[in-house]
């Protein structure tokens, strides 16, 4: 309870123009909800009883709701392999981690934008009415663009997308704030930022995000399938929309298959995946950051022994010749011979060999992840694959060739004929009220740069063969993403994030952006709010509904809602809204896929019958589908996007750019730090692996109480350590070790195992950063941020994306006083008292 002190001599005006300090205060500790607790009962405005069919990033699912409270759930009966993680869903809307009320950071609220910043991640926060924040949000969007122009915001940044057609979080943001004015935005994203930059000059799509070739067709020609640094085992388990997990049957069958040697699955991997454990295989232990060699020595083997498909080469590509005096060792002296590779990436070179013969000796499928693309020069993992697969020349046949998706969005699922949902758009056509000069700075920035881009103002950096010129940030919007997440080198993040005068976050989590910003601003979640979905991600199995779960918790808002309230400060509502409801927008969401499914076949009920009913529609299956054959088959009428409409293993293009660090065809870079043996491995021994995590979505889930205890170590994020590393430094299983490099340094509990080679260790990303000292560079992280340790710097001067695989560590085991993990609670709130606004329970 707030401890209620009488303040007679601050005025309304005063306290709400946020100028008056919190000279009496209480400080309240935020225990929030026990997942079934009276509180949740009392808190929840509705009494319904009953079941609502709903769906996740994890899957559909039906809640079981008891008197307006979420007190179980169930998956959907259609999904056939559901997540485990489903489990969780309920606790995103209860648990002690909720955003409950609009608040704003105590020294901001005394000084605005000339408060002490040193301050921020401190985590001391005041309440405040709707009505403030919102005025205040507004109030320095009319600042920044009055004062600075719109190269001063930032309000491009994007994460992970709510589920929903029309409640997308960051969709919504820039809708409202484009309304006002134009703001510097961001290219790229952390997932594929490599990648998705190289391969539309490599082979004509970003290729990442696609759909790959049918598995049946796949299980049915194939005679070998490489899975190169991917796990789709565990990475299936969630969706950009609502997953249906059918890939998960497909791989039932490639385990028989492998058992009964009807397909060889070679996995290219330092670790023994979830994927290998289900489906069976060999394993091909690579030293980390090393694939490009390997890769090279198998284009080497299949040259030098006459394995390669010379037609394909010659009708399909281009650039081959200019290829090879790298490849052979005329051009620097260094063939890239298996005798070479196996000093650098440790597989022997008769090994290297063997591969190379198996792969040319059948059909053969190769699967590429996208972690190694997050790595120092990761554009060239991606590029050296194209070239390895287009040397065996199987590129468009079914069950050969390449695909980087594969263990993404339900990818190899046979594709529906059902009509799709377009969502709530971004773009009105209403132009803003402040359209300002950048300036000479740069429209956009590439998004795995934005810290440099804060700490180095006036800067201009290479990407992409353009030049950026880095404006001075002073203010940033996040809604429903969170750069203390997926943003590397949390300490120098921490330092450079002090130069910004205003950052706001809306967000139903305190999550560690919340914790750094100066106005949050609660949001309902996906379960508080109605709103529609494809069922089926690539395989567009269905419609689903989302229909409210449960009522908004506390004084949360809806998106939506939040936005078109600041709209009304700007006289922007109507243009915001069209002058529709939620509802309405969600009608005419579901009409238009209404209308395309009339074209298609597909008749659909109207809108009353589907959402008062079932809530749920199932789509005709399509047909199987061969990625990049209509190019193998007429590759003049049905040419690549790239600049000859071939597949460029010399890029003209990239090379006219004149990157060092990126030239016209792959190439083998040294790291500036990499395990067994290179750079920085005397001090620094063992490589982080900082991958997608098995038991959640990034970040989302972490905040999960009963879920994340079913698989912390000792209430820490999980280390996962080799046995021969974890015996040289006294560890067993169940400890808390302290993992530290230059950068910074973490708590996390160890997970001893054979799985992993020698020399690599693993903490998955999205660990919610809790540190020691709220605010204080270079503090101890309680639970096990891996961003504490990994390097920001970009992956090449073509892409500018994020580096986080290259990264090296040291672990020992901890043995000082054990702190409590900060980072799962509210803030410590501050509470002003006055008559005119009471002390309130927090």
């Amino acid at each position: 309870m707030a401890t209620q002190i009488l303040n007679k001599g601050v005025s309304r005006r005063r306290f709400l123009s946020g100028l008056v300090a919190a000279s009496a205060a209480s400080v309240v500790g935020t225990s929030l909800l026990a997942p079934r607790s009276a509180l949740a009962a009392t808190d929840a405005k509705a009494t319904f009883t009953g079941e609502v069919l709903s769906g996740s990033h994890w899957g559909a699912f039906r809640a079981k709701v008891v008197n307006g409270v979420w007190v179980d759930t169930v998956p959907f009966e259609k999904d056939k392999h559901p997540t485990t993680m489903i489990n969780g869903v309920r606790e995103v809307v209860y648990n002690p981690a909720r955003v409950k009320y609009p608040m704003v950071r105590l020294d901001w609220l005394k000084h605005g934008f000339k408060s002490d910043t040193s301050q921020r991640g401190d985590n001391r926060f005041v309440r405040v009415p709707w009505s403030q924040a919102l005025d205040f949000f507004y109030h320095e969007l009319e600042r920044i663009q009055t004062t600075y122009g719109p190269s001063a915001l930032y309000a491009g940044h994007t994460g992970w997308q709510s589920v929903g057609k029309l409640h997308s979080a960051s969709t919504m943001m820039m809708r409202a704030i484009s309304l006002h004015g134009t703001f510097l935005s961001k290219a790229g994203d952390y997932s594929t930022g490599a990648a998705q930059v190289v391969l539309p000059y490599v082979a004509g799509a970003m290729e990442v995000y696609e759909q790959q070739t049918s598995w049946p067709l796949v299980l049915e020609h194939s005679d070998t399938i490489v899975i190169w640094g991917s796990d789709p085992i565990k990475n299936l388990q969630v969706g950009w929309l609502v997953p249906d997990h059918s890939p998960y049957a497909y791989y039932e069958q490639l385990a028989e298959k492998v058992k009964n040697n009807e397909i060889k699955v070679i996995y290219v991997d330092p670790v023994v995946s979830d994927t290998q454990k289900f489906v069976g295989g060999e394993q091909v232990r690579v030293n980390p950051q090393t694939d490009v060699p390997l890769m090279l020595a198998i284009a080497h083997t299949l040259y030098s022994e006459n394995l390669y498909n010379k037609e394909f080469i010659a009708d399909y590509t281009t650039g081959f010749d200019k290829f090879l005096p790298y490849l052979l060792g005329e051009k620097d002296g260094v063939a890239k011979t298996p005798e070479w590779a196996e000093k650098i990436c440790g597989v022997k070179a008769d090994k290297i060999r063997e591969i190379a013969r198996q792969m040319a000796s059948g059909r053969t499928q190769i699967i590429g992840g996208w972690c190694l693309q997050r790595m120092q020069h990761g554009e060239q993992y991606a590029w050296m694959l194209v070239v390895v697969a287009a040397m065996l020349g199987q590129i468009g046949l079914p069950g050969g060739g390449f695909g980087f998706g594969w263990h993404y969005n339900d990818a190899g699922s046979i594709t529906s004929n059902g009509p799709l949902m377009s969502g709530f758009s971004g773009v009105t056509g209403v132009d803003p009220i402040h359209n300002g000069s950048y300036k000479g700075y740069s429209t956009y920035i590439p998004v795995a740069r934005f810290v440099d881009c804060i700490e180095n103002p006036g800067k201009t950096i290479k990407w992409n063969g353009h030049d950026v010129t880095f404006p001075e940030m002073k203010m940033a919007v996040f809604c429903g993403n969170n750069p203390f997440h997926h943003h590397q080198d949390r300490n120098k993040m921490i330092k450079a994030w002090r130069k910004l005068e205003t950052v706001i976050s809306i967000d139903h989590q305190w999550t560690a952006t919340c914790r750094f910003a100066d106005i949050v601003l609660p949001a309902t979640t996906t379960h508080e709010r109605n709103d529609i979905e494809q069922y089926g991600n690539h395989s567009n199995a269905g419609i689903i509904a989302l229909p409210k779960v449960v009522e908004p918790m506390y004084e949360a808002k809806d998106d939506f809602d939040i936005f078109k309230d600041l709209c009304r400060r700007f006289d922007r509502e109507e243009a915001f809204t069209e002058g529709k409801t939620q509802m309405e927008w969600i009608e005419q969401i579901y009409n238009g896929a209404r209308l395309q499914g009339r074209g298609l076949g597909v008749r659909m009920p109207n809108f009353k019958k589907f959402w008062e009913g079932e809530g749920f529609i199932e789509f005709p299956a399509g047909q199987e589908w061969v990625r990049h054959e209509s190019f193998r088959k007429e590759p003049d009428l049905e040419p690549l996007g790239t600049a000859s409409g071939l597949i460029e293993i010399y890029c003209k293009t990239i090379a006219d750019m004149g990157y060092d660090d990126c030239q016209g065809h792959p190439m083998w870079f040294e790291k500036n730090e990499r395990s067994h043996g290179g750079p920085r491995s005397d001090k620094f021994p063992i490589n982080l692996q900082s991958t997608h995590p098995k038991h959640r979505l990034h970040s989302q889930l972490c905040s999960s109480t009963e879920h994340r205890a079913t698989y912390s170590v000792a209430d820490r994020e999980p280390i996962y350590i080799n046995t021969e590393d974890a015996k040289a430094r006294g560890i067993k299983s169940g400890d808390i070790v302290r993992v530290f490099n230059d950068r910074g340094q973490v708590l996390a509990g160890a997970v001893v195992t054979d799985d992993y080679m020698p020399g690599v260790c693993r903490i998955h990303e999205g660990a919610w950063y809790s540190p020691l000292e709220g605010g204080k560079p270079g503090t101890l992280c309680t639970y096990g941020d891996p961003n504490v340790l990994t390097q920001d710097v970009g992956s090449s001067k073509l892409a500018q994306a994020t580096s986080a695989a290259s990264a090296l560590v040291q672990i020992e085991k901890y043995t000082g006083p054990v702190p409590a993990v900060t980072g799962f609670n509210g803030p410590t709130e501050v509470t002003e008292i006055n008559p005119l606004f009471p002390a309130m329970d927090i």
